[in-house]
């Protein structure tokens, strides 16, 4: 059978834009990752274990083509260098490792951080489409279908309603959590040949190249986590960690993400040098109406006319909810809407929350204190409560 993953641009944009800031400014990070089901399974996923090595040791295989890397070479915040070191990359498998215990699938990557933070995209669309594989195929691709078309014709209502004033745009986040490979390219092809107006990108780097689209991302949770345990002070993790990103992007990929210790702690740290540097925010746990007014709250006390900045949401976001928050800031600043697993595993099937994270950094913990308290993930309690004390975080 073929493998799932078949070319190493088959990954969100912002893996690399981590990857190249690590690899120049903390090459020799060590770092550890593991997979974690949050929800419910349909059947215990310590089954798929076989298959999961098995696609683990074809992922290993792979190499960036000359290709891909020419179209990498392409992007203008991408340096030279970057693709020099990927050019010779290759993951090593013995970096990753993984085993049933009970029901529960383990999967932990821990090595160099340069050679083990890719890991985690492919992992994720490798276990979700080895999971969705099990329900039948021909009625989940039918009511996909059904559910696509009725969100094509609910954008396309668009043109119909009244203009507000910023744009609604929208993106594909759905790598990670897809019902299938073929499936993503499915619904963004559809997107992208019939919304054209509203579909403005993906995340997937692989088919912005096939589909000429533009490739969207900045930084996740990872990379500011990251910078827990680099040696600057914890209080000032999140300065260092938007400094360094100032440094090596230079104004391009200008969207900063807010929640690794919530919210409030973040505009903390987001002063009016960043808030100037940095185009917009991102958002991904938390009430994103509560959110959205803070940040456009934060822009005004900072006398920043929010109508320059841009907020992005992307926190399990369907089309509906994307466009209850477009009425509600359309009219006052910039927007953008990233849609995962609403887009690309709506088939009326259960799907499965299934992240895999950074743990430790340099033989430290580190966390994300999420404004969704699911969310929060660190397996050290001690260190969690330290950080919250430092923050000022209550707990919840």
């Amino acid at each position: 059978m073929t493998p799932i993953i078949t070319s190493l641009l088959d990954t969100d944009l912002y893996k690399f834009t981590m990857w190249q800031a690590m690899l120049h400014r903390h090459p020799q990070t060590e770092a550890e990752y593991e997979f974690v089901c949050r929800t419910p399974t349909a059947f215990a996923l310590a089954e798929l274990l076989p298959e999961v090595e098995r696609e683990l040791d074809a992922l290993c295989s792979l190499r960036f083509a000359a290709d891909e890397l020419a179209y990498l070479a392409g992007l203008r915040f991408i340096k030279s260098d970057f693709i020099d070191f990927l050019r010779i990359f290759q993951f090593q498998r013995s970096f990753i490792r993984a085993w049933a215990e009970g029901d529960r699938l383990h999967i932990v990557a821990r090595g160099p951080q340069v050679h083990v933070m890719g890991f985690e995209i492919y992992v994720l669309a490798i276990v979700n489409e080895l999971y969705f594989r099990r329900f039948d195929a021909r009625a989940a691709l039918a009511e996909g279908r059904r559910r696509l078309a009725h969100k094509l014709d609910r954008l396309r209502q668009l043109a119909e309603e009244a203009r507000l004033r910023n744009p609604f745009e929208l993106f594909d986040f759905g790598v990670r959590r897809r019902y299938s490979g073929a499936w993503q390219r499915e619904v963004v092809q559809a997107f992208a040949q019939q919304t054209a107006q509203w579909f403005k990108g993906t995340s997937n780097v692989l088919l912005a190249r096939d589909l000429n689209l533009v490739p969207i991302g900045t930084m996740a949770h990872e990379y500011l986590q990251s910078y827990q345990a680099l040696g600057v002070r914890l209080r000032d993790f999140q300065t260092a960690a938007l400094e360094d990103w100032v440094q090596e992007y230079r104004g391009d990929l200008g969207i900063a993400l807010t929640d690794t210790v919530g919210m409030d702690a973040f505009l903390a740290d987001f002063d009016l040098y960043f808030a100037k540097l940095f185009d917009g925010l991102r958002h991904d746990s938390g009430d994103p109406h509560a959110w959205g007014e803070k940040a456009i709250a934060h822009y005004q006390k900072l006398r920043i006319d929010p109508q320059s900045k841009r907020l992005v949401f992307s926190d399990g976001l369907d089309l509906d909810a994307a466009l209850a928050l477009y009425q509600r800031f359309g009219e006052r600043i910039q927007l953008g809407f990233g849609i995962g697993t609403h887009l690309t595993n709506d088939m009326g099937l259960d799907t499965i929350n299934i992240v895999m994270k950074l743990t430790h950094a340099n033989g430290q913990p580190v966390a994300k204190i999420s404004d969704s308290p699911g969310k929060t993930l660190c397996n050290d309690e001690t260190y969690l409560a330290y950080l919250r004390q430092v923050f000022q975080i209550n707990t919840p």
